[in-house]
């Protein structure tokens, strides 16, 4: 049964073992011995003479090979190329060819290094795909990619290809932490085996000199966990080191690992970016199965394409992010003008400021004077963290998901006030800004118990876990750690904030000057009132109809009508949502396009069944519109989002996906589901309306299978054409 327990570490750290030491301490890349489905050659660099091999080399290639040329042997002028500098240089370069046995065509993967010449000979398989169905097999996997909407996607996508490419039983994606751990982010299998899926790996499983490997030797098969290892020949040559070697014996405790997993052949492909191994392509198979070499070269490629979607997805995500907090910034610097002094501003947008960095709570100390915004810790507990990072926070913002291990009095508070992100002022007296996160208590699924050791003693075999049942762990004390871009966005706000206090300074002593021009601020004041009276009236208005046709629909009895009813009420809500933002936000000619939908989706949502609610996902990028194109961006996606939400589940829920993207001049909004794909071809009041207010945005509009589903993409210029 699975075990809980309480503990100190963060879910990304978790258990430090002696057990990782001793598995690095393990010479794997010099193993004396091969998997027997294959052979090797090992040549001297200079002679180009054999000098050892293993496997069946008699019986399958030549029954006498030592001292033999290795030109001779392989029937290929090798030697040539491998001593042109243009043909083969030091280090891990590699040369393919076919090569005839005794009845067996062999694939060979030849090795040159400064100390030897090693040739891997595997039976080649009787038949294999053509390059044009290879490439475009290939080419279709790199479109699947790309198409996939954000990073978990992308992983479930590839774990289902590399099943397909492989044909292993259980193909998962393996993600590591900077630890060394790591954790199973996607997973497609067989219903019949188990699943590993958002289960966490200690460092001891894969220690640091394997993971080394993998980086060097992007693809490793294990046909079969039974095998006996064929040793290298003549003896006296186990200290070759084999670390490019596909066909490299295993080591037994991993072995005995998989065999504890109920594995009997296994695969592994890396997912290398920016030179690190982000992670694993983890293929698992019930009994014993070979990968030829073909299909570990199409998996090599395709790692690399899923690696460079990976880096794309994950430079996407901090670039919104970065935009993000920028706008942000921007909103809460507007409200802090030359007529407001700080004490003001943190009165009046304490609660902005906690958001603007995704915290539960702000405070500003200064002296005597505390201001506190959201749920936060206690006045004595604010001013003690301050105490204690005044110092600290000088230069450069103090941050931290543990203030506990800074500050242990801080244990009192940790509820509300495990994360602390902190900036000093250099004020007359110094002002400390803080921001708060509450402590989140993260539940971690282990596959087996991490806190079960491995011996330590130099001279005590190592053994793997024999356990893989789930055993969870309960992480206290930690908040959700504060990103780069959060800190960076602190230590602009402490300095745009100290700017703005020096110019109010300045504004104190030009006050006089600017009462000339007080008749006229007091003309553009009635102004502005008129304008927010007159968008008061009109919201007042778009309310009152929708509730008419809310209590219509209602009433009416007839189920038809009733649905064109409610279809009407969320065009009108979409119309309506354009005026709100524009009373909020004091702006009349344009508005924030992506805050616009989010709105209108949360309305969306009200009007839907119970089960919709976590069923739209957004991913949406700031972009700045004009109010009256935004209305008919809001009506558009109010179309689309009905049209799913009626025909693409049958009657049910299902997932919508909802993305803004900026293409130069233009923006793109897709809306996708994962449902039946397109009926028909229906050209009722909404597919006109549709097309209509696509016509008046001078866009395009495009549906295209999502496999499944539809995928429906509204393409037109953010200004006027």
């Amino acid at each position: 049964m699975p075990g809980l327990v309480t503990t100190g570490l963060p879910p990304e750290t978790g258990p430090q073992h002696g057990s990782v030491d001793a598995c690095d301490r393990e010479p794997i890349h010099v193993p004396g011995s091969i998997q027997p489905h294959g052979m090797i050659l090992v040549a001297d660099p200079v002679t180009f003479r054999i000098v050892a091999g293993a496997g069946e080399i008699e019986t399958l290639l030549a029954p006498h090979w030592l001292g033999v040329h290795l030109d001779d042997i392989l029937r290929h002028p090798v030697s040539a190329r491998l001593a042109d500098p243009s043909g083969g240089v030091p280090g891990p370069s590699v040369t393919l060819l076919q090569i005839d046995g005794i009845d067996v065509m062999f694939d060979a993967t030849i090795h040159r290094s400064p100390t030897a010449i090693i040739v891997e000979l595997e039976p080649a398989p009787p038949t294999m795909p053509s390059p044009i169905e290879m490439l475009a097999a290939m080419e279709n996997a790199a479109a699947t990619f790309e198409q996939a909407f954000g990073l978990r996607e992308l992983c479930e996508r590839a774990a289902r290809i590399f099943r397909q490419v492989t044909g292993f039983d259980r193909v998962m994606v393996y993600r590591f932490h900077e630890d060394g751990t790591g954790v199973v982010v996607a997973e497609d299998r067989d219903p019949a085996l188990r699943s590993f899926l958002n289960q966490h790996f200690p460092a001891s499983d894969i220690p640091r000199q394997a993971r080394a490997l993998y980086v060097r030797n992007r693809v490793r098969v294990i046909p079969d966990i039974a095998y006996e290892p064929a040793p290298l020949r003549p003896f006296g040559n186990d200290a070759l080191d084999m670390s490019d070697v596909a066909l490299r014996s295993v080591s037994p405790t991993h072995l005995r690992y998989l065999a504890n997993m109920g594995v009997a052949a296994s695969a592994s492909v890396s997912i290398v970016r920016d030179g690190a191994l982000w992670g694993l392509i983890a293929c698992h198979h019930p009994t014993p199965k070979l990968l030829p070499l073909h299909a570990r070269m199409a998996c090599r490629a395709l790692a690399g394409s899923l690696s460079r979607q990976i880096r794309a997805k994950e430079d996407a995500e901090l670039f919104r992010e970065r935009i993000r907090l920028r706008t942000a910034e921007d909103a809460v610097m507007l409200r802090l003008g030359s007529d407001i002094s700080l004490a003001g501003l943190f009165a009046i947008a304490g609660d902005d400021l906690a958001r603007m960095l995704g915290a539960d709570s702000f405070a500003a100390v200064r002296g005597t004077e505390l201001f506190v915004a959201g749920r936060s810790p206690r006045h004595h507990d604010i001013r003690k963290i301050a105490a204690h990072v005044v110092d600290l926070a000088r230069t450069v913002p103090f941050a931290t998901d543990r203030m506990a291990e800074y500050l242990p009095d801080a244990v009192a508070c940790q509820d509300l006030a495990s994360g602390v992100l902190a900036v000093t002022m250099a004020t007359e007296e110094p002002t400390i800004l803080l921001w708060f996160r509450a402590e989140q208590i993260a539940v971690v699924n282990w596959a087996g118990n991490p806190q079960k050791d491995v011996p330590v003693d130099l001279h005590t075999p190592l053994t793997p876990r024999a356990s893989f049942e789930i055993w969870s762990e309960a992480v206290r004390g930690r908040s959700a750690p504060w990103t780069l871009f959060e800190i960076e966005a602190a230590g602009r706000l402490k300095r745009t904030m100290y700017d703005a206090r020096q110019h109010r300074r300045l504004f104190e002593i030009n006050r006089e000057l600017m009462a000339t021009i007080a008749d006229n601020e007091s003309l553009l004041l009635q102004k502005d009132y008129l304008i927010k009276e007159v968008h008061h009236r009109v919201q007042n208005s778009l309310q009152l109809v929708s509730a008419f046709l809310g209590l219509q629909g209602r009433a009416v009895g007839d189920s038809v009508l009733t649905s064109h009813l409610i279809e009407a009420q969320r065009r009108l809500s979409a119309v309506a949502m354009v005026h709100r933002r524009l009373h909020s936000d004091e702006h009349l000619q344009a508005i924030d396009l992506a805050r616009y939908i989010g709105d209108l989706c949360t309305e969306i949502r009200s009007t839907m069944d119970g089960s919709w609610g976590a069923q739209i996902q957004l991913d949406l990028v700031p972009i700045l519109m004009s109010t009256d194109r935004a209305v008919h961006v809001g009506l558009i996606l109010t179309e689309l989002v009905i049209n799913a939400n009626k025909y693409a589940y049958a009657g049910g829920s299902g997932p919508i996906t909802i993305a803004l993207e900026q293409q130069q001049a233009r923006f793109l909004l897709i809306v996708a589901d994962r449902g039946s794909g397109k009926s028909g071809q229906g050209m009722g009041f909404g597919s006109r309306m549709l097309a209509s207010m696509v016509a008046r945005l001078a866009g395009t509009m495009a549906e295209t299978d999502n496999c499944p589903g539809l995928r429906v993409t509204i393409a037109a210029p953010i200004g006027e054409p």
